[in-house]
Order: structure tokens, then C-alpha cells, then sequence
């Protein structure tokens, strides 16, 4: 018992100690965010598995496709550069190493990995169908990289770890210790990591939406993109057990935030946007 204790008060003071070193804020909201490791320790190790991962997989290279990624890419980058310039955080990119590569696979995907390093598979662009629909995707896995949204993540990961072991720590009954797993797992699932990961996804969309529009691609074009999604079919679990918003919600809230993201993109100086 007395051994017991004194783990707990460990762990606690562990978690105090993260918790309380780790509120930054995210430029985007101006809100804190929870947020244990610095990129200095996330960018090495995401960029050496994003090399790793394009070694292991066919990379398309010089055709049209592959040329246009790397462009809505460096457009949607650059945009970026200038919004943080503008809102008071030169050098934010600093140690960001841009890289926008196609993947044939037929995977309807795309993924941004801390650090600016970026995947398309072959099997979205049709969803994309022209460069605004690029931007669309571009625009929001951009923001995950600038958001910080992959440390979060695993800080978040980390509680969660350090509360099951605190409560198996404590809890000394067998059969009392395997009702509390299974109600904690599921309760910090759907209570806490399913809404957390939604609401990285919706902070995405609505930071790609700004981002692409400073880099003149049209808004509009992103409630259209997931319309199209929509239609892909398939099925879909409820949205609250699911990582992202659903296609519909993501339709309404992009439909409702296009306007607002052109009147940023008229701050910059842009006024006409590429559909």
C-alpha cells in the first residue's frame, strides 16, 4: 500500500509537471493547446520514417500529376510563410522542410507528417478532378503540420497511458481492476481521443480554407470536393466514433467558412481566386 502511494503521487506529479510545461499556444486561435514535444524532437524522426516510407513505396516522378503537387504545394507553403509574417511570427517555419510527393496507390488519401513532409496517393486526385481540388486536400494537411496536430496527439496519448497505469496502480481487486479498464478505455476513447482527433480535423479544414485562398484557389471549391467524397459511398461509422467530423458536417461547416476565408485572403491582396 505505502509503495502504492507513493507511485501514485509520482505519477501525479509527472502529469503536473507535463501538463503545466506543456501549454502552448496555436497561433491560428490563440488558444493553448496541450503539447509535450518540441519539433526538435518530433521533425527528425518524422522526416527520417517520411524517407524511409518513400523507399518502400513507387513514387511518381516528372509527369503532370506529380508536377502539380509540387506546385499547389509550394503555393499553399508559401501562403502560409506570409500569414504567419503577417500576424507576428517570422520564422515559425523555420525549421520546416517542405517536401510534396505522389504516391501511386490507389488509396483515397493524402497525409502530412510534422515538419512539411506530404504524400498524395494516386487515388484521390480524381476526387480533386484540377488544382483547386489539390489545393483543397494540400490546404489541410498543411495545416496539420502547422497546427502541431501530430504532437498533440501523442501528448494527449501520453495522458492517457499515465492514467491507466495510475489506475491500475491503485485499484488492488482483480475483477474491480478489469471493469475499470474496460470502462476507462472505452470512456477516454469516445470521450476524449475521437473528439480530440475531430476537432484537429475541422481546425484543419478551416485553416486549409484560409491557406489555399491566400494562395488564390477559391474557397467554394472545397464544399464541392466533399460532395464528391460523400458520393464515393461506403460505409461510415456514427460521427461520434469516428476520428473525423462526417462528410456532411464537413460540407456545412466548409460552405459556411469559404466566405470568411476569402475576405483573409483580401488582407493579402488577393481578390480574384482560381476555381
Amino acid at each position: 500500500m505505502q509503495l502504492n502511494r507513493v507511485i501514485k503521487r509520482v505519477i501525479l506529479a509527472t502529469v503536473i509537471l507535463l501538463v503545466a510545461d506543456a501549454c502552448r499556444t496555436n497561433p491560428f486561435t490563440g488558444q493553448k493547446t496541450l503539447n509535450f514535444y518540441p519539433n526538435s524532437q518530433i521533425f527528425p524522426t518524422a522526416f527520417a520514417q517520411y524517407d524511409e516510407f518513400l523507399k518502400e513505396h513507387k513514387v511518381v516522378k516528372g509527369t503532370a500529376d506529380a508536377k502539380m503537387i509540387t506546385k499547389v504545394g509550394q503555393r499553399i507553403s508559401a501562403a502560409a510563410e506570409r500569414w504567419f509574417n503577417a500576424n507576428g511570427y517570422p520564422g515559425y517555419l523555420k525549421d520546416y522542410r517542405w517536401e510534396y510527393n505522389l504516391v501511386d496507390d490507389k488509396t483515397v488519401n493524402a497525409w502530412c507528417m510534422p515538419g512539411g513532409k506530404i504524400v498524395f496517393y494516386t487515388g484521390i486526385l480524381p476526387i480533386c478532378q484540377d488544382e483547386a481540388g489539390i489545393a483543397v486536400v494540400m490546404g489541410h494537411e498543411v495545416a496539420h503540420a502547422l497546427a502541431n496536430h501530430g504532437s498533440q496527439r501523442m501528448s494527449a496519448s501520453t495522458l492517457q497511458q499515465l492514467g491507466a497505469v495510475a489506475g491500475n496502480i491503485a485499484i488492488e481487486d482483480p475483477q474491480t481492476r478489469e471493469i475499470f479498464n474496460q470502462a476507462y478505455g472505452i470512456g477516454t476513447e469516445v470521450g476524449g481521443m475521437l473528439p480530440f482527433s475531430r476537432s484537429h480535423e475541422t481546425e484543419a479544414d478551416r485553416i486549409g480554407l484560409q491557406l489555399m485562398a491566400i494562395a488564390g484557389y477559391d474557397p467554394d471549391v472545397a464544399a464541392e470536393l466533399w460532395k464528391r467524397m460523400k458520393a464515393q459511398g461506403g460505409s461510415a461509422p456514427p460521427e461520434f466514433l469516428s476520428t473525423h467530423p462526417s462528410n456532411d458536417t464537413r460540407i456545412a461547416n466548409l460552405t459556411q467558412w469559404a466566405p470568411l476565408a476569402k475576405e483573409e485572403a483580401r488582407k493579402f491582396g488577393v481578390t480574384t481566386f482560381q476555381k
